[in-house]
């Protein structure tokens, strides 16, 4: 009897089926209830605590119609069996992600070249001309005039002091 519960606690959770009057019932088969309750042993040997605890599928409870429940809070029934991991699948879990992490990173990437894209262009195109000419002088720069690059060059530092 405790595992035809657990099971339509479970498929009351999970099924996406539309909420008759009253309290939720998702379960459409025995058959299935029955495969479902059975009890699963688990192979995790760093948790030897939930060995025989059921296996839930992880679905946050976000993702759940809001109506139907007698729990409206927390979209669940009474005497369902808690989630192992009910601080990250209930209601004040980490929200759940409208669109997937891979197309919200395309978007991101789309936005951000067509803001660097848009600079470059007002870089280009929308920045005006100089108004007049640059200055040119002959000789590569007026270097031989200003006596070449032997005569340009620092003196060197000395450690002793001048007279």
């Amino acid at each position: 009897m405790l595992t035809r519960r657990v099971a339509t606690a479970a498929l009351r959770r999970t099924t996406p089926a539309a909420a008759p009057a009253g309290r939720r019932n998702y379960v459409d088969n025995v058959k299935e209830i029955q495969d479902y309750g059975a009890e699963i042993q688990r192979e995790d040997a760093a948790e030897p605590i939930v060995q025989n605890y059921p296996v839930l599928p992880e679905v946050s409870r976000q993702r759940l119609s809001p109506f139907g429940w007698t729990d409206m809070l927390e979209r669940r029934n009474h005497g369902d069996v808690v989630h192992a991991k009910h601080e990250l699948l209930s209601m004040w879990g980490p929200d759940v992600p409208v669109i997937e992490p891979h197309v919200a990173l395309r978007r991101l990437a789309l936005a951000m070249l067509g803001f660097i894209s848009l600079g470059a262009f007002v870089k280009t195109a929308m920045t005006p001309e100089h108004p007049a000419v640059r200055r040119e002088y002959p000789f590569s720069g007026l270097s031989r005039e200003l006596g070449g690059p032997e005569e340009n060059q620092a003196r060197e530092e000395s450690l002793e002091e001048e007279d």
